[in-house]
């Protein structure tokens, strides 16, 4: 296993959508949050967001920190880092200042990379 990707379990993140949650929405949140059933909106949050490996997410994300294991379609920005394990699989365009992708993750779109901005001074 990549030393760079960190598997975060669910037992230490205090909201989960759990497997059977349908949701259409726009979520916002400042702590960790797990989606592991399906999500279809928006995501704009100054937390981590975890995608579990059966999330099927269908959105606008920002988060501080993106690690996904699951599906995800739609454009995403990882204001910290965005990490994609071996089963994730995303279609849409990347944004962070720090991507990293394990072996067998499926990626289709653009990707653009900046420092962030306190690192450029």
């Amino acid at each position: 296993m990549n030393e760079m990707l960190k598997r975060r379990d669910e037992a230490d993140i205090e909201t989960v959508l759990a497997e059977d949650i349908d949701f259409t929405g726009v979520l916002s949140f400042k702590e960790p949050l797990m989606i592991k059933g399906r999500f279809k909106g928006e995501i704009k949050a100054s937390g981590d967001l975890y995608i579990g490996e059966k999330a099927d997410v269908e959105a606008k994300i920002e988060a501080r920190t993106i690690s996904s294991r699951g599906r995800i379609k739609g454009n995403v920005v990882g204001q910290s880092r965005i990490e994609l394990f071996s089963t994730a699989v995303v279609e849409g365009d990347i944004r962070c200042p720090d991507l990293v992708v394990e072996s067998g993750a499926v990626y289709n779109g653009t990707c653009l990379m900046e420092k962030k901005t306190e690192e450029r001074k």
